[in-house]
């Protein structure tokens, strides 16, 4: 199982989350762009340190939104999203490349994400993105999404990704950010998420029904609260639980 956090989504003196503290722990990480977070010194000082640790680096691109943390749709035109995607890909993959590595794989983050998973435009405009820089990229999305659809349509490699600490809807969206209890926040319900996602695929919806849910990467964000102790725990509990932690993108 792959173990996945958000990484360098500060920007300028503003700091976000404790990313070293957490690439000590996880297998993969989604590194900002610049769009939604990130800026260039901590996109190259968190991939000089993923390089070092062993941890595999993902794009985690966003639409153009640092004031809303890409966590507000945008309706882009086709092109202008597909260029975007593009141009966040290859600014990372600069940065890699400076630390002797390369972007391992492809991550929307926020309203990207939720929107492409239903939406064929948005989801159509990331797939040609990854498309057209390097079709060898995987692209990690919600397993049955609209974005998975079109991707594996397109020959693109995609990995299913499950959150330990998001609410599902009965139909295995997330819930959105603006309802309550859209955040898992207690510890011990979030490793025993991740524990059942890793063990038996699937994962309690809102409303109480169990959800299949078959992934290869589970995520823990950043910005939960405590993140990097509960990503030593989910560690611990996955390792224990006989799961080894390997990337699923690799390390090259």
């Amino acid at each position: 199982m792959d173990l996945n956090a958000d990484m360098a989504e500060g920007f300028g003196v503003w700091k976000l989350g404790d990313d070293d503290a957490l690439l000590d722990v996880i297998t993969s990480a989604n590194v900002a762009c610049g769009f939604h977070g990130g800026d260039p010194a901590t996109m190259r000082r968190v991939c000089a340190t993923a390089a070092a640790r062993g941890v595999a680096v993902g794009a985690q691109v966003s639409y153009r939104d640092l004031v809303g943390f890409g966590r507000r749709r945008i309706d882009y035109a086709f092109d202008e999203l597909r260029d975007d995607v593009i141009y966040q890909i290859g600014a990372l993959d600069a940065f890699c490349r400076v630390a002797g590595k390369a972007v391992r794989y492809v991550k929307p983050h926020g309203a990207l994400y939720n929107v492409a998973a239903v939406d064929e435009a948005q989801a159509a405009a990331v797939v040609a993105a990854i498309r057209d820089y390097d079709r060898s990229l995987p692209l990690l999305c919600g397993p049955g999404s609209t974005l998975a659809e079109i991707a594996v349509g397109a020959g693109l490699s995609v990995i299913a990704e499950g959150f330990a600490d998001r609410a599902y809807e009965p139909d295995g969206r997330l819930v959105s950010r603006s309802q309550p209890g859209a955040v898992v926040d207690d510890p011990d319900a979030v490793v025993h998420r991740a524990l059942r996602l890793a063990r038996e695929g699937t994962v309690t919806a809102v409303d109480g029904s169990v959800i299949p849910l078959r992934v290869a990467s589970i995520c823990l964000h950043s910005d939960t609260r405590g993140a990097a102790d509960l990503a030593r725990r989910i560690r611990d509990a996955l390792t224990g639980a006989g799961i080894p932690l390997a990337p699923f993108a690799g390390q090259a």
